[in-house]
């Protein structure tokens, strides 16, 4: 096992004492850092920047050389698994992606392969392997999926969506389709997860980014129960340490409580949670992830750090607090205001850590 320089992301999540609170950034490897930008357009396009193992590594390490930060987070995407089962992905500029052949159908779902993550998803692997040994042991790195329930969104919108009326529809007039393809994608997502943690990922995180669309009970149903499946299946130990696990829900403030009682290590939060209130709420079982609002970034040096000094009075003292954006950084945010953000939490944090 290659010993960590920097650890305490490890420890936070795991609720151990750390010096001070640990910070990355969803999204951190991205659009907003200039460096990024000229690495895609020597790719050529964005699957080609994610299946090529060099150049995934290097925009993964980009924002570490800029940023003292606490985790690199592997450069790929959460649709590569619909991909891989052969819904022809593509990105239409403005737009977001797309598929070319959505799901209408149980015969549709019925056809959809298991995949082996070695074969289908092997560049992944190869990125994973490639950012471990270039990290070198500096700081710990994160593997991650999406949940079933949002790949399924795209699977069946064919693309992003306002209003899901497509895999509602499914949802409730055929939910046995819907419960398939959802049981078919746990399965994809446990041998992807833990194909990443074999691979060097050293903690792993399941982004369930439209699970808030839901109502309470159709969240427990279609989303979450699929969520628990995974971490009940997931590696949770690895080369002599453990492997911990966050679960991130965007528009779950409602459903803490449940999310922190299926077996993760962490709850990631979004900024329309309030900070204490979480903590009083699930803080003595789970680590906590978050939760400034992103627009914070745009905002003046002081205003950020006034930000980042507020939700560290509503965590408090103790442990079990890793620091980060409520969802991921805007594309437009100058990379001077993120490393404001970033030397502020490890600044600001630290009388709680006495």
């Amino acid at each position: 096992m290659q010993p960590l320089q920097n650890d305490r992301y490890l420890r936070a999540l795991l609720r151990q004492p750390v010096d001070i609170t640990p910070v990355w950034m969803m999204r951190q490897a991205g659009r907003y850092l200039p460096e990024y930008k000229a690495t895609r357009a020597e790719a050529g396009d964005f699957m080609s920047l994610c299946k090529n193992a060099e150049l995934a590594c290097e925009v993964t390490l980009q924002p570490l050389r800029r940023f003292d930060l606490d985790a690199a987070i592997l450069f790929s995407d959460i649709l590569t698994i619909p991909d891989a089962m052969g819904l022809g992905l593509y990105f239409e500029t403005g737009e977001g992606p797309k598929f070319e052949r959505p799901l209408t159908c149980m015969a549709d779902i019925k056809k959809l392969p298991v995949l082996d993550p070695e074969v289908e998803l092997g560049y992944v692997m190869n990125a994973v392997r490639t950012v471990r040994k270039n990290l070198n042991g500096t700081v710990p790195l994160i593997g991650f999926s999406g949940s079933p329930w949002t790949l399924a969104t795209y699977m069946i919108e064919g693309g992003s969506s306002k209003a899901f009326t497509k895999i509602k529809k499914m949802a409730f007039s055929e939910p046995q389709a819907l419960h398939l393809l959802l049981d078919k994608l746990a399965d994809s997502v446990i041998l992807y997860l833990n194909a990443q943690i074999a691979a060097g990922a050293q903690s792993v995180m399941v982004f369930d980014t439209w699970g808030g669309v839901l109502s309470g009970r159709d969240y427990q149903e279609f989303s979450l129960q699929y969520m628990h499946k995974i971490v009940d299946s997931l590696t949770r130990e690895n080369d002599g340490r453990k492997v911990p696990v966050t679960l991130f829900t965007k528009n779950a403030g409602l459903w803490l409580e449940s999310i922190a009682a299926t077996g993760c290590d962490a709850v990631g939060l979004d900024w329309t949670v309030d900070m204490a209130d979480a903590k009083a709420r699930i803080g003595d079982k789970v680590a906590l992830q978050g939760n400034m609002d992103p627009s914070m970034l745009y905002a003046p040096a002081a205003r950020i750090e006034q930000e980042v000094q507020l939700i560290l009075d509503g965590f408090g003292k103790g442990n079990g607090h890793v620091f980060n954006l409520g969802h991921g950084i805007h594309l437009d945010v100058p990379p001077d205001n993120a490393k404001v953000f970033i030397d502020a939490v490890h600044k600001l944090s630290k009388p709680f850590h006495q």
